[in-house]
């Protein structure tokens, strides 16, 4: 992964598991993760959580028809975290299929926010994030060049 997503790669974040609805992506503690603390920085918990809920749209859609941006994120932290941590997403297929596919069916584009639940390795709620993502039709998408 860190060759897809390069910003990735020198904190680690990496796939811990993988389910039929769900992804966990791990955030290890190491000193590149850390704040002025000693706890893995905010940032690197957000960024697990985007990347854990990004991974699981990805598996449902078809890169080549959509485009997938995080258009909002909102983090609520809880507890301060001094160990590895763990960011998971769970999305029910019908949840896809009603919230997401059947809105690409009707238009070009749809939002949906995921909820994303962050632990230590502990099992300590670390925080929650909500991460809102825009999913549009490639042939929708205007950029300058």
């Amino acid at each position: 992964m860190g060759r897809g997503i390069p910003f990735n790669k020198p904190h680690g974040i990496k796939i811990h598991e993988i389910g039929d609805d769900f992804i966990t992506t791990v955030i290890p503690y190491k000193r590149i993760n850390q704040n002025h603390i000693r706890g893995v920085h905010a940032c690197g918990l957000a960024t697990a959580a985007e990347f854990c809920s990004g991974l699981v749209l990805l598996r449902n859609l078809d890169p080549r028809d959509y485009r997938l941006i995080m258009q909002k994120i909102e983090v609520e932290y809880f507890y301060q975290a001094k160990k590895t941590a763990l960011a998971t997403f769970r999305l029910s297929r019908s949840v896809f299929e009603s919230e997401i596919l059947a809105i690409l069916k009707k238009d070009s584009k749809v939002f949906h926010t995921c909820e994303v639940i962050v632990k230590d390795i502990d099992g300590n709620h670390l925080c929650t994030a909500q991460i809102r993502w825009q999913i549009k039709s490639w042939d929708q998408v205007k950029t300058k060049t």
